[in-house]
C-alpha cells in the first residue's frame, strides 16, 4: 500500500509523464508548491524534493509569476536572453503554472519580419526597371533599340524570379560557385546602364580576381553599393570600384566623391539612413549588404579615403587572374 505525500498524492503513483514534458510545470495548493517537474527544477534551479511545500515566491523568485498564479492568465518574460511564455490557471485553492521557452519561435518571427523588409527593398529596383522598360516600349523606336529594352526587361524578370524563390523558401543556403569578379562587374554595369546615362555618370572597375560566392548575392551587394554611390555622390561623377588582395580574401571597395559621412557604422543597421538621404527609402540597403557578406564569412564596412567615401566588403578569393 502506498502512503500519501503532503499533496495528498499517492507516493509512487504513475505521474512520471510530467517530467517528460519540455515545458516547466509548477503545481500549487493554497499558495504552496506541491509539485515541480524536471524542466521546472532546471529552470529555477531548485531540486524537486526541496520545492515541495515551499511558498511559490521562494521557488520562482519573481513577484510577477507569483501574481500571475494568484490571478491566472498569460504573459511573456525576458529572462537572461530567453523569452518565456508563462500561463497560469486556478481551480479553487489549486493552481498550475506552465512556462514554455519560446525564444526560438520569436527568433524565427523576427527573421521573417527581417526577410520581408529585405525582400521589399530588393523588389523595388527590378520593378522600377521593368516599369521604365514598359514605358519606353510604348513609343515607336528602331527595332534594335526595342530589342535592347526587351533584353533589359527579361534580365530584370529573371532577377524578380530569383527574389520570389527567396520569398518562397526563406534564405536558402548560398548557391556559391567560383567566378571571376569581372563577370559580376559586367552584370552590374549592364543593369545600371540606364541610371548611369540618366545621371551622366560613369563607373570603372578594378583588377579581376577569382572569387567564391553566390553570383546573385554578389550582384545584390554590388548594385546596392554602386546605386548608393550614384545617388549620394555628386552629379555626373565617376564611381570607382577597386579590388585588392588581402591574404586569401579579396577586398572590393566602391568609392564616391560625396561629402564625408560622420557615422558610417550606424548606416549598416536596419532601417537606418544617412543624414543626407532624400526621397523615400527603407534604410535597409547597407544592412542587406552586411547580412549577405557575413553569410559568406566576409566583412563589410565604410571609411573615408582621401576625398572619397569607400564602402568595402571582402569575399573568399581563389587566386588572382591576369
Amino acid at each position: 500500500m502506498t502512503a500519501p505525500d503532503a499533496a495528498g498524492r499517492a507516493v509512487g503513483a504513475p505521474d512520471h509523464w510530467i517530467d517528460a514534458l519540455p515545458q516547466a510545470v509548477l503545481l500549487t495548493d493554497a499558495g504552496l508548491v506541491t509539485r515541480v517537474n524536471a524542466a521546472a527544477a532546471r529552470l529555477w534551479g531548485v531540486p524537486q524534493e526541496r520545492a515541495a511545500g515551499r511558498p511559490v515566491l521562494e521557488v520562482v523568485r519573481r513577484h510577477t509569476l507569483e501574481t500571475l498564479l494568484e490571478r491566472g492568465g498569460e504573459l511573456e518574460l525576458e529572462v537572461t536572453g530567453r523569452t518565456l511564455r508563462c500561463t497560469a490557471t486556478r481551480d479553487g485553492t489549486l493552481g498550475a503554472l506552465i512556462v514554455e521557452d519560446v525564444t526560438e519561435h520569436r527568433r524565427r518571427e523576427a527573421e521573417l519580419r527581417e526577410a520581408t523588409a529585405v525582400l521589399s527593398h530588393e523588389f523595388r529596383t527590378p520593378v522600377a526597371a521593368l516599369r521604365g522598360v514598359l514605358e519606353a516600349l510604348e513609343y515607336d523606336m528602331p527595332r534594335d533599340l526595342a530589342q535592347n529594352f526587351v533584353r533589359q526587361g527579361l534580365q530584370e524578370t529573371e532577377r524578380l524570379a530569383r527574389l520570389a524563390e527567396d520569398l518562397a523558401v526563406g534564405f536558402r543556403p548560398t548557391r556559391a560557385r567560383t567566378l571571376p569578379l569581372a563577370e559580376a562587374f559586367a552584370r552590374a554595369e549592364r543593369l545600371l546602364t540606364a541610371d548611369l546615362n540618366a545621371r551622366r555618370a560613369s563607373v570603372t572597375f578594378g583588377q579581376d580576381h577569382l572569387v567564391r560566392a553566390d553570383p546573385d548575392k554578389l550582384l545584390q551587394v554590388l548594385l546596392n553599393l554602386i546605386e548608393n554611390a550614384l545617388k549620394y555622390g555628386p552629379p555626373a561623377a565617376q564611381v570607382e570600384v577597386q579590388t585588392h588582395e588581402r591574404g586569401t580574401w579579396i577586398e572590393v571597395s566602391v568609392l564616391d566623391r560625396g561629402t564625408p559621412i560622420p557615422d558610417t557604422e550606424s548606416l549598416f543597421k536596419a532601417h537606418t539612413r544617412g543624414r543626407a538621404a532624400t526621397g523615400q527609402g527603407s534604410g535597409m540597403g547597407l544592412y542587406i549588404v552586411r547580412s549577405i557578406v557575413h553569410g559568406w564569412g566576409g566583412q563589410a564596412w565604410a571609411e573615408r579615403r582621401g576625398d572619397a567615401n569607400a564602402f568595402c566588403f571582402t569575399l573568399p578569393g581563389v587566386g588572382g587572374i591576369g
